[in-house]
């Protein structure tokens, strides 16, 4: 993780990196539901699909994605993703 990612205010980190699709977005999901409306939770990826599904996730399931980081490691491109806990689904 760099600077900007851990200056990142968040209740909860999540770890999916080495986890490919769908397991980062199914944990998210796990997680996120156990959050209050408002409770940031960051996630970090090595999936490059993640860039695609947690945006995505977060507009389906009415959660806020605030911000957004990719860094280079020795091992790949590490995604990193701020996002607020939603009340629910957008309907």
């Amino acid at each position: 993780m760099n600077e900007e990612i851990e200056a990142w205010d968040a209740a909860r980190r999540l770890d999916t990196l080495g986890l490919a699709c769908p397991l980062p977005v199914l944990k998210a999901r796990k997680v996120l539901a156990g959050m209050r409306a408002g409770e940031t939770l960051i996630i970090a990826a090595s999936d490059p699909m993640a860039a695609i599904d947690i945006p995505h996730m977060c507009a389906e399931d009415g959660h806020r994605l605030l911000r957004r980081a990719a860094i280079s490691a020795p091992s790949g491109e590490q995604l990193y993703f701020l996002v607020a806990a939603g009340d629910g689904p957008k309907r």
